[in-house]
């Protein structure tokens, strides 16, 4: 006897469509956490402004320090020179790039988080 086709029952199985809500809004820190290429961008980004403060410092403190070997054999007889200029001339520069460079750091860090935040 043949069967009646409209009365074969077919089950369709497949992923469950909506297993959880879309989130509401973007996250930048998503991203970052599950590492893909606009996470890696993000923090690229950071890696990049931190690497431009350390080598901007890195040019101040070599145009400081660098022309004195040339300073001091161009007077070789000012002994003293030397010594107050290394040991009192030349630490409030270094105090000073030094503060310049850590407060460059964290205002970087500050704007990335502000940035990944969303504040």
């Amino acid at each position: 006897m043949p069967q009646d086709p409209t009365a074969a029952r077919v089950l369709v199985t497949g992923p469950p469509r909506r297993t959880r809500r879309p989130p509401a809004h973007y996250r930048p820190r998503t991203e970052i956490d599950e590492q893909t290429t606009l996470g890696h961008t993000y923090v690229r980004s950071l890696m990049r402004s931190q690497l431009r403060a350390a080598l901007t410092a890195l040019a101040v403190l070599a145009l400081l320090v660098g022309p004195l070997p040339l300073l001091f054999s161009a007077i070789p007889a000012a002994r003293r020179l030397e010594w107050a200029l290394l040991g009192f001339g030349l630490y409030a520069p270094l105090v000073l790039l030094a503060r310049w460079y850590v407060r460059r750091a964290e205002r970087n860090e500050r704007d990335f988080v502000r940035l990944v935040e969303d504040r």
